[in-house]
């Protein structure tokens, strides 16, 4: 292994100066020439039942793969060019990404949800199973042999006693043909009701694609190296931090610090700006559209100082409802009539079972907004122009992040097709979910149209903080029952949440009005479906959010966290109700296939079943009652289980705690968990997802709280918002459950079109709080019901309880 020096490694993390010449477009479905797009031409939206928009064959016998899903550290592209490198017989090192691109790319949908290889990867298969049947029949052609008995290696055909490379045979000239419709890549609508995406393609092993028991990288421990990595470790890697344009002017939003209730809130009122404030500092411009103000200078110090010394006279915002108790005013408005009721499923007889149950248990549990946060700041480079428009950012989702921008600008007076507008992915901060990337890059394409000139946005720590789109605050109320045997009757569970929000502040100050989606991301898999329950009901009030909470957003794994925070620490107050081992209980109780037809969720093949034995085994689980052995001393420890997922993918967790009940402080001395996603793809990008999840999950639950006063939010920076920090990182052993048995249609009795292989980057996260609830009482003796489970919140509990 080559030695770096310090002063080469700092060669490498200079700004990547961008010429659009040099960053036009690659070959794709309407252009037959790499390079040559102008600043504002376009060549996208491709078709995507077109080959060449998927991926091209260079003369050299190597592959670039075009990607609509996108690279967030998670190593996801990684695990995509394994697909693409399976499918096509191709090796790893004879391809690369071409990254997501309004006028280079196809439109995948956005990278979320646990999306990127579960939907991204089924798209990929499928063009790169087309390509690798058109290639052998233009092999075929030329060397005189059948289909069939021609073998491929590393992209070299061979049969006959000949052989001719893929690059030989295209080299760099389009493909020219229709990917075949069996292999289900029409478009579809996208998630946020945008430009449609591509549909979603094949599963692993179905008929046309290569077969898993001939996989030679698929699934296969622990996998190729990440394709990122190597740049990042040595400082050569490009972030859109990096990005500078010609004649790039710096730029900083001004805006209060800390939103206030989303809707009149969110668009803070300009009563008066002094721009003489900052007349001193060279070369600073204010630009102002209504509400909207910013600052631009050459110099990044100077926009900086400009927008922290500019005065201005701020509209006060209205009163934050709900700031003495959240939960206090959620319970009002239910019963003032003003929330939306959701019945999402209903099962038997609840209120029967429960009443004739031989032990009840009721709790109401509660966690607080937590944000996005990414340590980096969010970043985006626009240059705008009457003619068009070309935006660097690191969203989700190019196409759907265009149409934003393509109204930012329209509010400020500008109107463009779509296709004059150019969104490029360069990757950023962290996401976790969502994050407030779409507002910079709305407000650094209004900034650079004002000013008449590129321009880079860097949001400061207090707009990252104060203007994030947060993970909602929840409330629940629970219910269960148990018969004599220990079997669960009945559930009873109640989710209060937060609709979420719809536009961008930086819209809103422009005067667009704001508007929630109007809906939540519940997932029915974490509220009881892991238990063969005859009787459940699951009911959803959706709270109004106009002028009354916060911005929010899907956060890792959106409502899990809190769903099974509540319903696991159920599960394991009935548990102790029965007198048994929680592993146990849950064992007893587990779903059986006949569990599916109850709403038609994916819970056959024993998948709750075996990461529920799985993680007891690599934890080495003792059984015993959950806080039967009471300890004396000020530091106790416990040891909790839980059970919950997301995107189609079970998880379970076990957490191993240490509670000091002087100081409140929860330390995590291990967590182990186990995970079914079906068929993993890349084994080592899983683990890895599978640990930072978890690391993040456990902040979340015992640190993360949005803290604000009557006016606005008042967390913005680590201090008031305080995260796990490195020294606390805990201990983690992690197993993926591998499964090549199970199909795609996951039901077992029809014939499968494949292999399943879903969501893998935020089921860990679910079950983290509950499993550390459950081991706060086996240590305690006393059940913990909000998070996060501050030192705070700690001390108060066992205070109440009469522990402390």
């Amino acid at each position: 292994m080559s030695e770096l020096s310090r002063s080469t490694f700092l060669k490498g993390g200079g700004a990547l100066i961008v010429g659009f010449s040099t960053l036009g477009a690659m070959i794709g479905a309407k252009a037959n020439a790499a390079g040559g797009a102008g600043t504002f031409d376009s060549f996208g939206p491709y078709d995507s039942q077109q080959l060449d928009s998927w991926l091209a064959i260079h003369g050299d016998n190597t592959a670039s793969i075009k990607l609509g899903m996108i690279e967030l550290g998670q190593g996801s592209t990684t695990g995509l060019l394994m697909i693409a490198a399976e499918e096509l017989n191709m090796d790893m090192t004879q391809l690369k990404m071409i990254a997501n691109d309004t006028d280079l790319t196809p439109n995948q949908g956005g990278t979320y949800g646990s999306q990127a290889v579960h939907v991204g990867g089924k798209q990929t298969r499928a063009a790169a199973a087309a390509a690798y049947k058109t290639l052998l029949g233009m092999a075929s052609a030329q060397l005189g042999v059948p289909a069939a008995s021609l073998v491929v290696k590393k992209g070299v055909v061979s049969g006959g006693g000949k052989s001719i490379t893929y690059g030989q045979l295209v080299g760099d000239k389009l493909f020219n043909t229709a990917i075949p419709a069996s292999y289900n890549l029409a478009p579809v609508s996208s998630f946020f009701g945008g430009p449609p995406a591509a549909g979603p393609g094949l599963d692993p092993g179905a008929p046309g694609t290569k077969p898993l028991g001939q996989y030679t990288l698929v699934g296969k421990s622990p996998g190729p190296p990440r394709i990122d990595i190597p740049a990042k470790v040595t400082g050569t890697y490009t972030y859109v931090h990096n990005i500078r344009l010609p004649g790039m002017l710096h730029a900083r939003v001004v805006r209060p610090r800390g939103q206030g209730a989303y809707g009149d809130g969110t668009a803070p009122k300009v009563m008066s700006v002094d721009p003489k404030s900052v007349g001193h500092i060279p070369n600073v411009r204010v630009l102002q559209m209504g509400n909207f103000l910013g600052v631009v200078a050459p110099r990044e110090y100077d926009a900086i100082q400009a927008a922290a010394q500019l005065k201005v006279t701020w509209a006060q915002m209205p009163p934050i409802p709900g700031v003495a108790n959240l939960w206090t005013q959620m319970r009002s408005q239910d019963a003032g009539g003003k929330t939306t009721l959701v019945p999402y499923s209903t099962l038997g007889n609840v209120d029967s079972a429960i009443s004739g149950a031989a032990h009840t248990v009721s709790g109401t549990y509660s966690m607080q907004y937590n944000g996005h946060l990414p340590i980096g700041p969010s970043c985006a480079v626009a240059e705008v122009t009457p003619d068009g428009a070309r935006i660097f950012s690191n969203t989700q989702d190019a196409y759907n992040s265009r149409g934003g921008i393509q109204a930012a600008l329209a509010l400020a007076g500008l109107k463009l097709p779509a296709e004059k507008i150019r969104v490029s992915y360069v990757e950023g901060s962290s996401v976790f979910g969502t994050a407030p990337y779409d507002d910079a890059a709305q407000s650094a394409a209004v900034l650079s149209y004002l000013a008449k000139a590129p321009v880079r946005l860097q949001f400061m720590r207090w707009d990252e903080h104060g203007w994030d789109h947060y993970g909602p605050a929840q409330l629940m109320d629970l219910r269960g029952g148990i018969d004599a045997n220990g079997n669960v009757v009945a559930t009873d569970f109640s989710h209060y949440s937060i609709q979420f929000y719809g536009t961008e502040a930086g819209q809103q100050q422009l005067g667009a009005t704001p508007g929630p989606l109007g809906f939540n991301f519940i997932d029915a898999t974490n509220m009881g479906a892991q238990y063969k329950t005859p009787n459940q009901r699951v009911t959803l009030k959706q709270l109004p959010l106009l002028n009354q909470y916060f911005s929010s957003s899907f956060l890792r794994a959106p409502l899990a966290p809190a769903s099974v925070f509540a319903y696991e620490q159920l599960l394991d107050e009935l548990a102790v109700a029965a007198k048994m081992d929680p592993v146990a209980f849950r064992l007893q109780n587990i779903t059986n296939n006949a569990s599916e037809t109850q709403r038609g969720v994916p819970l056959t093949w024993d998948r709750w079943k075996n990461v529920l034995t799985e993680v007891a085994k690599i934890s080495n689980w003792k059984p015993k009652v959950a806080g039967s052995s009471p300890q004396t001393g000020n530091v106790v420890t416990g040891r909790g289980i839980a059970l919950g997922g997301f995107a189609g993918t079970m998880a379970g967790i076990v957490a191993d705690i240490s509670v000091n009940k002087k100081t409140g402080k929860i330390t995590a001395n291990h967590l182990y968990g186990a995970q079914d996603t079906g068929l993993s793809v890349y084994l080592g990008g899983v683990e890895n997802q599978a640990v930072g999840s978890m690391t993040q999950g456990f902040s979340r639950a015992v640190h993360e709280e949005l803290v604000f006063n009557k006016s606005n939010v008042t967390s913005l920076d680590w201090v008031t918002y305080p995260i796990l920090r490195f020294k606390d990182a805990p201990p983690i052993t992690f197993s993926v459950v591998q499964r090549t048995d199970i199909p795609a249609d996951d039901k077992g009795t029809v014939a499968s079109s494949g292999a399943l292989a879903q969501g893998s980057g935020e089921p860990p996260t679910a079950p983290i709080a509950a499993a550390v609830a459950n081991a706060f009482f086996d240590a305690t003796g006393v059940r913990i019901r909000q998070a996060p489970m501050t030192a705070a919140r700690v001390r108060a509990t066992l205070k109440a309880a009469g522990v402390a």
